[in-house]
């Protein structure tokens, strides 16, 4: 075994055993809490930059399978874990978790005190860290894994259109880091879906004649996004619109509205949010390091319909004479509850009543 450390750019180091690849990295250092998921969590676009900390102690254990990436590679810089297993037990299981991430030239680290580093995450919280062989090496990555000017989006979106053809409505899916979840699900309600590049200009949506638009989740730092504000705020004026996490936050930012990074970010299967229109809690699913200030937004043209349960931010909104609707938080899940999967319906409702017609000329 080859030991392998953590340096957080505030001064701790934290041991373990190296896994998979072995390039050395740097990027901002987070935690997820969720039990399960680990795949689905690798798989995120939106992990991009990242390195990854399990909260669960046990890792690997059902293995890795055929279904459930979220996208065609591994997102995150690197892993971070307690406890690994390498002899998987599950029926669909086609590789270990030490094998998914080799092969995907990702580095990880196992064996490390896990508690320890999320409790000096919470500490910092927003910590940066590089992976090394050796302490002593830690000066050979200068940039801490930073990108800015939208590189982590340009780095997970597709280039091109994909086609998804079905019976119902024509959904453009705004792809600034799509988890694969989110197009299922569009499909599962019968909705023709065209994932589009997010640089995509709005003359071009347009002429793809859409019934409705998606603005999906994605990595980094929205309001590096500047430059799309307008064709989000174009979008959302003349089509039905649902924007998940990334999304939600442009559309905020499109309208006038600030974010602010989180102290440490959400993310989770188990996040608790309150429906402000049925007084009901649901559990959400949440990976996202920034917020909507909720004081920022316009509240002529925004109701909130959503409110984290534990720290109140703002976890979605509705503008108050579109149809137009955000949440924060991942209604298609995985990993994570299924509470919010109406939100899907809403949104094709919308959709149909709009009657495949841009109801704005812009």
């Amino acid at each position: 075994m080859t030991k392998g450390y953590l340096i957080l750019e505030t001064g701790e180091i934290f041991e373990g055993e190296w896994i998979g690849s072995k390039q050395e990295t740097a990027g901002e250092v987070v935690f997820n809490t969720s039990m399960t998921g680990y795949q689905e969590m690798m798989t995120d676009p939106s992990y991009a930059g990242q390195i990854l900390t399990f909260c669960y102690p046990i890792i690997g254990s059902y293995g890795i399978n055929d279904t459930d990436d979220e996208s065609g590679k591994i997102s995150v810089s690197a892993v971070i874990l307690n406890d690994l297993c390498d002899e998987p037990s599950h029926y669909q299981s086609t590789a270990t978790f030490s094998e998914q991430i080799e092969g995907m030239g990702i580095p990880g680290l196992k064996d490390v005190d896990t508690r320890s580093l999320v409790s000096a995450i919470r500490k910092h919280q927003t910590v940066r860290g590089k992976l090394v062989k050796s302490p002593g090496r830690q000066s050979s990555l200068h940039s801490w894994g930073i990108k800015t000017k939208g590189e982590l989006v340009k780095s997970v979106a597709v280039e091109n259109y994909h086609y998804f053809p079905n019976s119902g409505p024509h959904v453009v899916l705004l792809d600034f880091g799509y988890k694969k979840s989110i197009l299922k699900a569009l499909l599962k309600e019968n909705c023709k879906v065209t994932i589009a590049p997010f640089d995509t200009p709005f003359q071009e949506i347009q002429e793809l004649n859409p019934d409705g638009v998606l603005i999906s989740n994605g990595p980094g730092d929205p309001a590096e996004l500047t430059p799309y504000f307008p064709t989000v705020k174009k979008i959302t004026e003349a089509y039905p619109t649902l924007g998940i996490c990334l999304g939600h936050q442009l559309i905020a930012l499109a309208y006038g509205a600030e974010t602010v990074k989180m102290p440490f970010g959400h993310r989770g299967g188990n996040h608790p949010v309150k429906d402000l229109v049925t007084g009901k809690v649901k559990m959400t699913s949440q990976n996202h390091g920034y917020a909507v200030i909720e004081q920022s937004l316009d509240q002529e043209q925004f109701d909130v319909l959503f409110r984290n349960v534990n720290d109140k931010s703002l976890e979605g909104m509705q503008h108050r004479t579109l149809p137009v609707q955000s949440v924060q938080f991942h209604p298609e899940a995985h990993p994570g509850p299924s509470d919010t999967e109406y939100i899907f319906k809403e949104f094709i409702s919308q959709v149909q009543a709009a009657g495949g017609k841009a109801y704005v000329e812009v």
